[in-house]
């Protein structure tokens, strides 16, 4: 898929690597890294492609085609997701294991990045046919991943037992427990506390400094959230517990409104029950083009990316925009924001909490000790917090928009670590 560079010829279909790599070489212009290491970010080490054959339950076999993109491990091993989707490409999974590897150096977390999955529509799998092919795929890629190489986690169409089965199958295939070769497990065989909620919880924490950062308390400010899925819903509710006023939100088939706020815990997940936000008949009913339209403090787009383009950035009324899901803005969309003066948080730091409670479960797998909750929200808090600092700097330092800034905080410590081990040979 292809994209123009003009805004008013954008594609709606930008894809992840077109925009990873324009975001990395317009960083690069306000960083002082070599060129021969932007070069060198600008494609990924490896994207391995496997063959993933299945038998169904009728006794039929057929073969899904799986990746893992590897981006970078300069940091440390690679760090990602699998996803479960008809989709998913090998272009895709590469730019976004390049989102992982700025992701990770943000937050300053010992990982580069990964992406990958299989091209397949998980709705057509039974319960069964899944763990069979969780299983084959982690046959596929026993060579590539492990606990100091490629740790996966959960993504689109993948969950906690997803990675369950996987751990499982790779324990199987080494003939030992390996918990840490995957992160967002269940707690019972080695996952953390709290790693379900985490990227909301740091949507939440970002929102929240953002709106104290340009003097809008968050008490009483009004929020509309596209996507009520696990990062939108988690977000949601806790950002009205702390006070904010959550006007809207939607999932897949369309969003509600009201502007004396929506109660958050009365309005069912994605998860919890597929399809439940439109049926909450107390809020005028709106489309999911019209939520990003309108006039609020904050707009947190949870759902999927290429959201906000070129075609609709114009609308956008908020003031503010945090960024829940990957990628929901293109590059044209994000220039007529920053024409307009509307800050953009991006998703490599605003969705962070993920792989920074991944990093938890990772070293609580290594350390074979448990984390209380309690302690795994405070200590995300915190690198939440130092993360918000360090890149609040850079913009109040160099008048740079919020994702250049993130991006120069990434590229100063990637490109340290490149220069102090240099090219091997």
């Amino acid at each position: 898929m292809s994209s123009k560079n003009t805004s008013e010829n954008e594609s709606v279909d930008e894809s992840a690597l077109e925009t990873a790599r324009r975001q990395l070489h317009r960083a690069a212009t306000h960083v002082d890294v070599e060129q021969g290491v932007i070069e060198r970010l600008s494609h990924p080490t490896r994207v391995v492609e496997v063959s993933v054959p299945l038998r169904r339950d009728d006794g039929r076999v057929e073969v899904f085609t799986g990746y893992r993109a590897q981006h970078d491990d300069v940091r440390g091993p690679y760090k990602g997701g699998l996803r479960y989707h008809p989709h998913v490409t090998a272009a895709e999974c590469t730019g976004l294991a390049m989102w992982m590897t700025w992701k990770c150096a943000v937050m300053d977390l010992p990982f580069g990045g990964a992406k990958g999955g299989i091209a397949v529509d998980v709705k057509d799998l039974s319960a069964d046919e899944k763990e069979r092919l969780t299983r084959r795929f982690a046959e596929e890629l026993r060579d590539v991943v492990g606990p100091k190489q490629d740790v996966p986690a959960p993504d689109m169409g993948t969950d906690t037992q997803t990675m369950a089965w996987f751990m499982d199958a790779y324990s199987m295939q080494h003939g030992e427990l390996t918990p840490g070769v995957v992160t967002g497990k269940p707690p019972v065989i080695g996952g953390s506390y709290g790693r379900e909620e985490a990227p909301g919880r740091s949507v939440a924490i970002v929102a929240r400094e953002a709106a104290n950062y340009f003097d809008r308390p968050l008490n009483g400010a009004s929020i509309a959230i596209q996507g009520f899925g696990s990062v939108g819903a988690n977000a949601a509710r806790l950002l009205d517990e702390w006070g904010a006023n959550i006007v809207a939100v939607s999932d897949v088939n369309g969003g509600i409104y009201d502007p004396e706020g929506l109660d958050t815990q009365a309005i069912p997940s994605h998860k919890e029950k597929p399809e439940g936000v439109t049926r909450h008949r107390k809020a005028t009913q709106v489309t999911n083009d019209e939520l990003l339209e309108l006039d609020v403090d904050i707009l947190i787009p949870a759902a999927v990316g290429n959201v906000i383009t070129a075609e609709n950035a114009e609308q956008i009324q908020a003031d503010i925009i945090v960024e829940g899901a990957n990628g929901p803005t293109t590059t044209s969309g994000d220039e007529i924001l920053d024409n307009r003066g509307i800050p953009v948080i991006p998703d490599i730091l605003a969705n962070a909490g993920g792989v920074t409670v991944s990093y938890f479960e990772w070293l609580q797998d290594i350390n074979r000790r448990k984390w209380s909750k309690e302690r795994v929200n405070k200590e995300l808090e915190e690198a939440m917090l130092t993360a918000w600092r360090d890149i609040e700097a850079v913009v109040d330092e160099k008048s740079l928009t919020w994702r250049d800034a993130t991006y120069v905080v990434a590229l100063r410590r990637i490109g340290e670590a490149k220069e102090t081990r240099g090219l091997w040979p």
